[in-house]
């Protein structure tokens, strides 16, 4: 790997920023934005996830937000908070404002500017693509809940046991707040079914609110455009490591829009990442690569 990886700071935040060395002026290249969970931080988050490498590989530029300590005493993402759930306020605009600084500094291609993160952080990805819809063009969720699944501390610690409120109302409320700016987001969705900090019912929470989203989005009505049934399911198994059943999720003219990963046996973990970060299982399917791939499928050119 010998792209470079650097260090700033916007409106009180650090962040990195990983360029592959292929970078060249006057080629626009995806950006991919990664939201560390709790406790983490930017370098710990792209060393378990290795989304460096991914982009060293495929050519695109990596933006890893940092939460500080005088936010959230565990840097977790706000995402439970009213304040940080809306366009042109909180941690959404302090983000979006660090995508602006990326593209004015590099050539990004704006059609292709994708947000993932785990748990606190899969959670506020989900606020980002439904109050940012013309900044963002896909959304990765690992371990993460449905939009506005808590709007406290107390709301939030019980969405993550147990679930938030009824997610197809969750996905006519993120059509509500995508307001003109809407648009067909796809989603991935990776969920340990072992995970005991955010219950596995939030990764299938995610999929229902964006189905409802995607489908309103549409023609405005929910009217099976895309249906909350996965049109395909696939097991696999990692060699060596984990078993998985994929889901896909097919809009009525064949594209593949959704896709969710449930992991057996795996707790609250990146899944497929490396030793070298926190909350990762390496025996796990590969989170970051497939997440790539999905994107790529959907806008690659």
């Amino acid at each position: 790997m010998s792209g470079l990886f650097t260090s700033h700071a916007y409106e009180g935040k650090k962040y990195k920023l990983y360029i592959p060395s292929s970078y060249q002026d006057g080629i626009k290249l995806p950006l991919m934005v990664m939201l560390h969970g709790c406790t983490q931080h930017a370098d710990d988050f792209a060393a378990g996830t290795n989304m460096n490498v991914i982009a060293e590989e495929h050519q695109f530029v990596v933006l890893y937000p940092e939460q500080t300590k005088s936010a959230n005493p565990n840097k977790c993402w706000n995402w439970f908070d009213p304040q940080h759930q809306k366009r042109g306020e909180g941690e959404p605009a302090v983000i979006v404002g660090m995508v602006n600084e990326v593209k004015e500094a590099y050539g990004i291609n704006e059609k292709r500017v994708y947000i993932a993160g785990l748990s606190a952080g899969g959670a506020m990805s989900v606020v980002l693509a439904v109050t940012y819809p013309d900044v963002f063009s896909g959304v990765g969720v690992s371990a993460g809940l449905e939009y506005k699944a808590a709007t406290s501390v107390t709301q939030a610690l019980t969405a993550m046991a147990k679930g938030g409120p009824d997610p197809t109302e969750q996905g006519i409320k993120a059509y509500e707040a995508m307001g003109t700016y809407r648009k067909i987001m796809p989603v991935i969705v990776f969920q340990g079914d072992s995970d005991t900090i955010v219950a596995p019912i939030n990764g299938d929470q995610v999929i229902t609110q964006w189905i409802a989203t995607n489908d309103l989005v549409e023609n405005g009505k929910i009217d099976g455009w895309i249906q909350d049934q996965a049109d395909e399911t696939v097991s696999g198994e990692v060699p060596g490591g984990k078993r998985y059943t994929m889901y896909q999720y097919k809009s009525k003219d064949g594209t593949v829009l959704l896709e969710k990963y449930m992991v057996a046996h795996m707790g609250h973990a990146w899944s497929g990442g490396t030793g070298e970060g926190t909350y990762t299982d390496p025996t796990g399917i590969d989170a970051s690569r497939v997440m790539w791939t999905f994107f790529e499928k959907i806008h690659g050119e």
